[in-house]
């Protein structure tokens, strides 16, 4: 079985790695080679890990489980929302409210709080209160809304969490550890691959990366619930621009710790540990 191929993730830059300077040496066996101060990683073993995170969601969607989809950072934001909606799961893309998960009944309280001002609203309940009682009911609905909005449906714990960028989101991960809910993350050089149950070496940073994985995870929730099984490197994903990276701890590195629209793509993958050293020559002499 194939979830995704490695032309894809080369094309998506998921290869691309954080400084050297700026790594966790749990992750080394993750990594390919250095190029430029930059760590590639090591794609046969990021195909190898996402068909077992798959296969994981996929047989969780099929007994019903459900997943909750987390990605705060600006790259990721747009692409958790659309897929966790595309696939029927709930999803965090603004902020984690510490408790979300540990704290769920209170949380659950402003979610129906949320309800409650969408209810008024929509029987015209606002139309007989004054502007101003009206105006301060709209701010505190669209507060909740942009904070609980991809969770508000979600009527009980998660059965597991996928995250984009473990250590950023290292409050959910921790609230999940404390729960026991199996997480999956998309796990670049920087981060603890102990974080994860099932972890996906890649790139956490660029929005192309992002959409991909999120993409073919979503993939796999819609197989499991219609019984379906992966179609060999298919996935929904279209490839879109690259957003600068804006990453607090390597923003100096712009120009090239993740930077794949100047590359040329390989497509030959028959090989693809040839198919990748090909690559990173490319990469090298691209931006030598």
């Amino acid at each position: 079985m194939s979830v995704v191929t490695i032309k894809q993730l080369l094309e998506a830059g998921v290869h691309f790695g954080h400084h050297t300077r700026r790594w966790n040496p749990k992750m080394a066996e993750y990594i390919f080679t250095e190029r430029n101060g930059i760590y590639i990683i090591d794609l046969q073993k990021t195909v190898k890990k996402f068909e077992e995170a798959c296969m994981f969601v996929r047989d969780l969607a099929a007994e019903g489980g459900t997943i909750l989809f987390v990605g705060t950072k600006k790259q990721a934001a747009d692409a958790i929302r659309e897929e966790a909606t595309r696939c029927g799961m709930y999803y965090v893309n603004v902020r984690w409210l510490g408790g979300m998960l540990t704290n769920y009944k209170t949380i659950r309280k402003s979610i129906n709080r949320l309800a409650q001002l969408e209810k008024m609203q929509a029987d015209g309940t606002f139309d007989a209160l004054p502007k101003k009682e009206v105006a301060a009911l709209q701010k505190e609905m669209e507060n909740y809304e942009r904070n609980l909005g991809g969770i508000k449906n979600m009527d009980r714990l998660p059965d597991a969490i996928f995250i984009v960028d473990a250590r950023r989101e290292h409050i959910a991960v921790l609230e999940a550890k404390k729960l026991g809910i199996p997480i999956i993350a998309i796990v670049d050089t920087n981060c603890d691959p102990d974080d994860a149950d099932y972890i996906i070496p890649g790139n956490d940073d660029a929005i192309r990366a992002i959409r991909l994985i999120s993409s073919v995870l979503a993939d796999a929730v819609i197989e499991g619930r219609q019984g379906e099984s992966f179609d060999e490197g298919e996935s929904a994903v279209e490839t879109e621009p690259e957003a600068d990276n804006d990453d607090e701890d390597k923003g100096e590195d712009k120009e090239t710790d993740k930077d794949t629209d100047s590359t040329e793509v390989v497509t030959d993958t028959t090989d693809t540990t040839d198919t990748q050293k090909a690559e990173v020559e490319t990469v090298e002499s691209t931006e030598a």
